[in-house]
């Protein structure tokens, strides 16, 4: 099986697509860059030079991925939402003439995106985050810090709210224990699954 790639997509050299992903229409990929396998990168999506994609990610229309990123497997990103990665961004260089080169600098910051977690529409990730393993970020959330595994962040900034099972359900005290109503996984508070 072969990816699909939308005629009005830009694909640059370099880059690298894993069967079964579809690239729809005006996405725009720069190389070099990975995307894996089974994923689903929607219209009007930017992703930038040194960015990773894994396999079976789902990707929203309009999406902004800036060069750093990591993405794991099975992640799930919204329409609309933003990367950023430069934590003193400017369009000059202090005493120079023209623009600052817009390549990468001392000041650009990496952030991964681990398996499972979802990141709701329109929010804003900020530069060296890490959403740990099926975090699930809400929508309109500006990410500034790091978010724990199965943590659920709101608002902005984003505070941790609670935490959410694999499936996404929001996790229950079930007796100084955290339970899935709607699978019935159970964790520890350490959040270990038992």
């Amino acid at each position: 099986m072969t990816a699909r790639i939308h005629p009005t997509a830009i694909v640059e050299a370099g880059v690298e697509i894993g069967p079964g992903t579809a690239v729809w229409d005006h996405v725009h990929l720069r190389g070099p860059s990975r995307i894996g396998r089974d994923c689903i990168i929607g219209e009007k999506t930017y992703v930038a030079y040194g960015v990773t994609i894994g396999d079976g990610v789902k990707i929203n229309a309009q999406v902004y991925i800036c060069t750093g990123i990591t993405i794991e497997d099975r992640v799930m990103i919204a329409a609309g939402v933003v990367f950023t990665n430069d934590r003193y961004p400017r369009a000059f260089v202090p005493g120079r003439d023209g623009l600052a080169p817009s390549g990468v600098t001392e000041d650009t910051l990496e952030a991964v995106v681990r398996t499972g977690a979802t990141i709701g529409a329109r929010a804003v990730i900020g530069p060296g985050v890490e959403i740990g393993r099926y975090a699930m970020v809400g929508m309109g959330a500006v990410v500034v810090r790091d978010v724990p595994p199965h943590g659920l962040v709101v608002g902005n900034p984003a505070r941790l709210r609670g935490w959410v099972c694999v499936c996404g359900r929001p996790l229950e005290d079930d007796g100084g224990r955290l339970r899935c109503g709607r699978c019935e996984r159970r964790f520890t508070r350490e959040l270990e699954p038992l």
